[in-house]
């Protein structure tokens, strides 16, 4: 059995559906129930959904075979695993966005606040900034507006959350998307079936792009 750790949400529904439609179909998980695990013994998978944050984790210990989460995940944790395949699905972009009237005054201290400490700190370090992290779980926006930050760090899809606060992107970091992910052991035991999913997985971005 391969195990695949699946997230939570729209992307981890879009993410089952390609490997449905490249032959890793499991009917059950379609069922409105309260089961966590589905598995398809004709095609030696098993699925099961955690949040989108920990799936990574789950691969790295693991618990599953093959996983899918973000490349905001991956830079921020930095898991040990293998990452094999960027699904071009889940697109944003990690940015540093400000109050519309913000000018960054070099000689004082930069505070970011955001939920990527890691990325935010990387960053920063690469243009010997000097910064301060205020680490917030929820309404990064907020924290500009009410002057706990100069900038936050954070991810934006469309914009309309910060246009609609008066905020606005002044940097790109990085691009985010969906990306295949493997537990090192895993592939070194399992590396037939694995590549066979990755191939059928690879042939249906190849289609959706």
């Amino acid at each position: 059995m391969i195990n695949v750790a699946l997230p939570k949400g729209r992307l981890g529904e879009k993410v089952y559906k390609m490997f449905a439609e490249a032959g890793y179909e499991c009917p059950s998980i379609l069922e409105n129930n309260r089961k966590l695990i589905f598995e398809n013994r004709e095609k030696n998978v098993r699925y099961f959904w955690v949040k989108p944050s920990d799936v990574s984790i789950y691969v790295e210990r693991g618990a599953a075979d093959i996983g899918v989460c973000g490349k905001d995940i991956l830079l921020e944790y930095e898991p040990d695993i293998y990452e094999i395949l960027d699904l071009n699905m889940g697109k944003c972009r990690m940015a540093v966005a400000s109050k519309k009237d913000f000018y960054d005054n070099t000689e004082k201290t930069l505070r970011v606040a955001t939920k990527f400490a890691n990325i935010a700190k990387k960053h920063y370090a690469s243009k010997c900034r000097n910064i301060d992290i205020i680490k917030l779980n929820g309404s990064i926006e907020l924290a500009p507006i009410l002057d706990l930050s100069d900038v936050i760090v954070d991810i934006v899809e469309t914009g309309t959350t910060l246009k609609e606060n008066d905020l606005e992107v002044i940097e790109t970091i990085v691009p985010i998307s969906a990306r295949l992910i493997v537990n090192k052991s895993s592939f070194k035991f399992k590396t037939e079936e694995i590549e066979k999913i990755a191939q059928g997985l690879k042939e249906q971005v190849e289609l959706n792009d």
